[in-house]
């Protein structure tokens, strides 16, 4: 008996353009694809004619999932939206149920907040321009990149005991207060990757093999930028300065001093470009922000969203009660519905949550950057090298987390 399975991916050409092209097939699983994606591509000898690119291999049911557990609960699943920062997910999750309940934090978990996401932004920064170097064989600037991000990852593990998913945000604070001297040892870190960084500099930005492989590639121009709705580096690189941090200011980026970095041509060395330069606003950022960091609490004194101390859960038939309903039924969130975005290190980071006065949401869907970006990626390959493909590809910094739903 047959046993034919049909392709489940339709592709949006299967007939040739002309008698001597061929289509071919680079993943879903390729080292040049950066996760799980699939590009059909149509090739004239090495030149790209036309793309046709498809995500969502990942099969995670985000969305749908979310519907079936707490507000509290959704926090891991958000983590691993893009796992490379997983901190501004979580941030922006919290923020947008903390609006939805009426609640503002305290002013020592705004700046905590705020510096984690730059934090964030840097590691996420790192791993982006060190997996794209490495791919054009600049080893040693890869090692360099990494050893700084791992003096990060472990310092953020020191605080949240992950190196990468962290569940740290909670509705309504944080999971714990910084530990003592972990400032300390982030002045050293950032120190440190300003040595390493310039270390980079000095290797590629006027190497002519790094410049000939990424000059005038994968150019993308505003317009089309603007008509695919791509936002973050991407859209910077065109040279339009679309910062959500700027233009709608949330956490404590309205008091802070820093720029926002734009290219010129929209293409491959503007994007490499403009992440090295938003890396070290952040330093900037991050510095002001220690500064500026009060003592206080970190989380409120609000029994519908924050869990008890467990010295009181263990103690206090109250707040054990209050506990198990929290756990169990989820904080309650009025009926009504919000979106709310912030500017994670791809691009505009969207929540649109519904509720209907439960514990559990009604509905949550995200706006995700690699997911919107995906739509009009081709654009950014047709025309070019065959082997641009895998340089254009890493600078967009693809995060298959956030393409499922």
């Amino acid at each position: 008996m047959s046993a034919s399975i049909p392709n489940p991916v339709r592709s949006a050409f299967t007939t040739h353009e002309r008698d001597d092209t061929v289509i071919v097939n680079i993943g879903p699983s390729h080292p040049a694809t950066h996760g799980t994606v699939q590009i059909i591509a149509e090739l004239d000898g090495e030149k790209v004619l036309r793309t046709d690119v498809h995500c969502g291999y990942l099969h995670r049911g985000f969305e749908k999932e979310c519907e079936d557990h707490t507000w509290h609960n959704l926090i891991p699943y958000v983590d691993r939206l893009n796992y490379c920062s997983a901190l501004i997910n979580d941030f922006a999750y919290c923020d947008a149920v903390e609006q939805m309940m009426g609640i503002e934090i305290t002013p020592r978990t705004k700046y905590l907040r705020t510096l984690l996401s730059e934090y964030s932004r840097i590691t996420d920064h790192l791993t982006c321009v060190a997996a794209s170097l490495m791919e054009l064989g600049a080893m040693t600037a890869f090692l360099y990149l990494v050893t700084v991000r791992d003096f990060m990852y472990e310092h953020l593990a020191a605080l949240t005991g992950a190196r990468v998913t962290y569940s740290y945000g909670r509705i309504g604070g944080l999971a714990n207060d910084v530990p003592d001297g972990w400032f300390a040892r982030l002045h050293e870190i950032l120190a440190e990757y300003e040595t390493y960084i310039e270390r980079v500099h000095g290797l590629v930005d006027r190497n002519r093999i790094f410049i000939d492989r990424l000059r005038n590639v994968g150019t993308i121009s505003t317009a089309d930028a603007l008509h695919w709705g791509f936002t973050g580096v991407i859209l910077r690189s065109t040279g339009v300065p679309r910062d959500l941090r700027k233009d709608t200011p949330y956490l404590a980026y309205a008091e802070l001093d820093f720029d926002v970095p734009v290219g010129i041509n929209g293409d491959n060395y503007d994007r490499y470009y403009v992440r090295m330069r938003e890396m070290d606003e952040s330093v900037y950022m991050i510095r002001q922000l220690m500064d500026m960091m009060p003592e206080g609490p970190i989380n409120l004194d609000d029994r519908r969203c924050v869990f008890p101390e467990k010295t009181l859960v263990y103690n206090e038939i109250e707040s054990l009660i209050n506990h198990f309903k929290l756990v169990m039924e989820g904080p309650s969130v009025p009926a009504g519905e919000i979106y709310l975005a912030h500017e994670a290190p791809n691009g505009e980071l969207g929540f649109f949550l519904v509720s209907t006065g439960g514990g559990t949401p009604h509905k949550v869907h995200v706006r995700s950057p690699s997911f919107v970006h995906m739509g009009g990626v081709h654009r950014m390959l047709d025309g070019y090298q065959l082997a641009d493909i895998v340089t254009t590809f890493g600078s967009v910094n693809m995060i298959g987390g956030e393409c499922d739903r």
